[in-house]
């Protein structure tokens, strides 16, 4: 038997389309958030392989599950976030999700409509922000915008992604509704570029994820600790613009990743923006928290 370690792609925090536990995290909560990305990115990898069979996958997921709730200490990086989590008095759950979406991802291929999609976010994406906010002491009423945000995010990586998911996996999130409507099935996304009827499908998908972000705009406003809310605007920015390059690029030919400089040069526009609405104090240890005393500062590469 395997184990997830065999099955890694090698693919570290820093290789993500989105910021993940950047220096804009204070350092009390960089290593906590590091330690769910690894565990969410072993799991994600044993999920993604494209060799290991389906039986080895669902096996490695229930091992990490049974480690995260402490029944077994097989999955090391589950028994590290279970470590961490427990010393830090934060929710489980947030992990036990994400691991019964990547099961999905071994064992449901398509998905019926938006909603059907949209129950899979609930699991794949909104548990990550749920979790950062959770280990920054945000208050829950954020919650509502973060989940926007975070299925957001993880439609627009289905669409950069859609033709590799199925040439390699047959794995299709574009809802089968959609294909219906067009008279075409997910086949289509196996050609050398998008017909007509499959561009028309991405685009009306990207401007629902845009208005996913309409609906988070609040979310960095929302945020107590100012370094995570600089880390949310940038994601933000980040993700409005790649919504707006699946409008007009098409993911089977063209690049729609950003290259590193498009990267920096949006960061730093949407940090100078943060700034400007909402200057750092000059101390930031003086900060006040989220129930109202002295805090911690806040102040991040998908997915999820």
């Amino acid at each position: 038997m395997q184990d997830a370690a065999a099955l890694s792609s090698g693919k570290g925090h820093r290789d993500e389309n989105f910021p993940v536990a950047s220096f804009l995290i204070h350092p009390r909560h960089r290593d906590v958030v590091l330690a769910f990305y690894r565990f969410a990115r072993s799991a994600d990898d044993v999920a993604d392989n494209a060799a290991a069979d389906p039986e080895t996958k669902l096996i490695l997921l229930d091992e990490m599950r049974r480690t995260l709730k402490g029944e077994a200490d097989t999955a090391a990086e589950a028994q590290v976030l279970r470590g961490i989590i427990r010393a830090r008095g934060l929710d489980a759950q947030h992990g036990l999700d994400l691991l019964d979406a990547f099961s999905l991802d071994v064992t449901k291929l398509r998905y019926r409509d938006w909603d059907d999609l949209m129950d899979y976010c609930r699991l794949s994406a909104m548990p990550v922000g749920r979790f950062v906010l959770d280990v920054h002491g945000e208050d829950r009423s954020t919650w509502v915008a973060s989940d926007a945000l975070c299925a957001a995010l993880q439609v627009i990586n289905h669409l950069q992604d859609c033709a590799k998911d199925y040439r390699a996996l047959d794995r299709v999130y574009i809802p089968l509704d959609r294909f219906a409507a067009a008279g075409i099935g997910p086949d289509a996304l196996d050609a050398p570029s998008s017909s007509l009827k499959l561009r028309a499908i991405i685009v009306q998908l990207a401007k629902e994820a845009s208005a996913l972000l309409q609906k988070a705009k609040p979310f960095a406003g929302q945020i107590r600790d100012r370094r995570l809310g600089l880390e949310v605007t940038v994601i933000q920015r980040l993700a409005e613009d790649l919504c707006r390059r699946l409008t007009s690029r098409d993911p089977l030919s063209d690049r729609v990743h950003h290259s590193k400089a498009e990267f920096a040069l949006l960061a730093l526009g949407a940090a100078l923006r943060f700034k400007f609405a909402r200057p750092f104090s000059s101390r930031l240890e003086g900060e006040v928290g989220p129930k109202g005393g002295k805090g911690i500062p806040t102040g991040s590469d998908s997915v999820p």
